[in-house]
């Protein structure tokens, strides 16, 4: 059986997905690489993570944005 690395508990950071067995959020994954970190600085932050966690992080975000949902994207003025 393959153990489940993105997770989401209500008792857990509101039940925000985070990397099984740390509070690291998808969210934060997804912030510090958008800002330009790399895995290796992420890794340094923070040390429970590892570089699956930052992968299955990436696929969890991939496979949320196939779902069949219209995301608006508004124009700045």
């Amino acid at each position: 059986m393959e153990t489940q690395i993105i997770i989401s508990n209500p008792k857990i950071m509101m039940g925000q997905p985070v990397v099984s067995g740390t509070r690291i959020t998808v969210d934060l994954i997804l912030e510090g690489l958008s800002a330009g970190e790399s895995f290796d600085q992420l890794l340094k932050a923070h040390p429970r993570l590892t570089k699956e966690g930052i992968q299955a992080a990436l696929q969890f975000a991939r496979e949320a944005l196939r779902a069949d949902v219209i995301y608006p994207i508004s124009e700045s003025v």
